[in-house]
């Protein structure tokens, strides 16, 4: 699938195919080998007949939905009418099935979006890797050409993102709570954009941290992202074209830069050169608030402590069900007293102000979004090196979270080269700036002038 979602809906509208077709060649994606591990379960018989729904209302003359009868998948983490939600866990096998959509799934299906299946996803969505023990893990498949030997999809929207990545959704909502948009996004060289957390919905989910837990989802395209952004947080995304030589840049060499992969750190410096040649200010900061994140977070920080407060009697129950290595980050929260918790909420609130002062006055911020490409399947077959893993790939992207700020991850590589996630980010409610300037590198990397 080289077309994006956009692209895809101009098609419909111009007669070129209709929804009905388009969903057809999803579905034939859907069921190939690489995807045998994509889906968790699948929504048969509904997304044929939103298709079939929104193919006679174009030709009675009725105005398109937005999302135009086109397939989406739903990671496991969101209520769907009529199914479980398992979150990618043993230990919900049991679930009573749900009686309405979560209100972000409830958006899509409003949106004409044809609803595919419930995907893959790490146990409980604690983990930036990918890997679930209990389904299998569906392989990165933007990798599978350049290396035969299986590499992490990432996560915790793994299944989300292998769905985009193959062929079998043309956008896939998930969350994020440390990264799990954005990381599947970089390692598969897809779109992926964390909004501010309140600007979307969480209800019928299954929290794992409701401080930074975010719904959104990943895409394409950058303007991709602009409209699912707009159908899940039911607002207009205010359009604004901002010329290259007009941006103000700003690139944090606190943390975010520390140990990168050759590969990425080229990627990312052909980028940073194209935005100077075209005219962007792009400036090196020192930003030493990062430097304190490590600290705030030596104990699990938010998501252990508020994990553990929702597994707690389940654990008590059933803990031999869990992914151990998942079970073993919830129990850091074991020991987080209510008073801990507490001062933690007093200095993020602190160390957000201190940094929004300083990103004040620049369009953006740039990172790469994880400072390596996808590690191998069998690399991280023990604890040691997994944990190592996980730790890397959620070090730049966690930030934002904390930040209570909006990114949006978008490829940075040339083509034939393993993909690498550019990140650009910014403060809370900056969504509509992020997105804007996430469009013009886009095209400026795509060779755009």
């Amino acid at each position: 699938m080289t077309q994006d979602l956009s692209a895809a809906r101009e098609a419909i509208l111009l007669g070129r195919t209709s929804a009905t077709e388009a969903l057809g060649h999803c579905l034939h994606a859907a069921d190939a080998a690489c995807n045998a591990h994509t889906y968790i379960r699948r929504f048969t018989g509904q997304p044929e007949a939103v298709a079939a729904a929104v193919d006679l209302q174009h030709r009675a003359g009725i105005p398109l939905p937005p999302l135009a009868g086109l397939a989406l998948s739903v990671k496991d983490l969101f209520d769907v009418a009529g199914f479980p939600t398992t979150a990618g866990s043993r230990v919900l096998a049991d679930a009573p099935v749900a009686t309405v959509d979560a209100p972000a799934v409830a958006r899509l299906r409003r949106a004409g979006a044809a609803l595919t299946g419930h995907t893959q996803m790490t146990e409980f969505a604690f983990s930036g890797v990918g890997m679930n023990p209990h389904h299998g893990t569906p392989p990165n498949p933007a990798t599978a050409a350049l290396d035969p030997t299986p590499r992490i999809p990432g996560g915790s929207t793994s299944g989300g993102a292998v769905s985009v990545s193959t062929g079998a959704a043309w956008a896939a909502l998930g969350s994020d709570t440390g990264g799990s948009i954005r990381i599947p996004a970089a390692l598969q060289g897809l779109v992926g954009f964390k909004a501010t957390a309140r600007l979307v919905p969480t209800a019928g989910t299954v929290p794992l941290s409701p401080t930074f837990d975010t719904a959104c989802a990943i895409t394409r395209s950058v303007r991709d992202a602009v409209l699912l952004h707009e159908v899940l947080a039911d607002r207009p995304v205010a359009g604004r074209t901002v010329p290259a030589h007009l941006l103000r840049l700003a690139v944090p060499s606190t943390v975010m830069l520390d140990g990168l992969e050759p590969a990425v750190a080229a990627a990312f410096e052909r980028s940073l050169a194209r935005l100077r040649e075209a005219g962007a200010r792009v400036e090196e900061i020192a930003l030493p608030a990062l430097g304190e994140l490590r600290a705030f977070n030596a104990h699990g920080g938010f998501p252990a402590v508020e994990a553990w407060r929702w597994h707690r009697e389940r654990l008590r129950a059933s803990e031999g069900a869990y992914d151990p290595r998942v079970a073993s980050r919830i129990r850091r929260g074991e020991a987080v007293g209510a008073a801990d918790h507490l001062q933690l909420m007093a200095a993020r609130a602190d160390w957000v102000a201190r940094m929004e002062a300083a990103l004040a006055g620049w369009d953006a911020l740039l990172s790469p979004t994880v400072p390596c490409v996808a590690p191998t399947l069998s690399a991280l077959a023990d604890d040691e090196a997994y944990f190592a893993a996980n730790a890397l790939l959620l070090r730049n992207p966690s930030v934002v979270n904390f930040l209570d700020g909006c990114a949006l991850s978008l490829p940075c590589h040339q083509p034939g080269d393993m993909p690498v996630g550019l990140m650009v980010w910014g403060p809370a409610l900056a969504d509509d700036r992020v997105l804007a300037v996430s469009a013009v590198i886009e095209h400026l990397l795509a060779g755009g002038a």
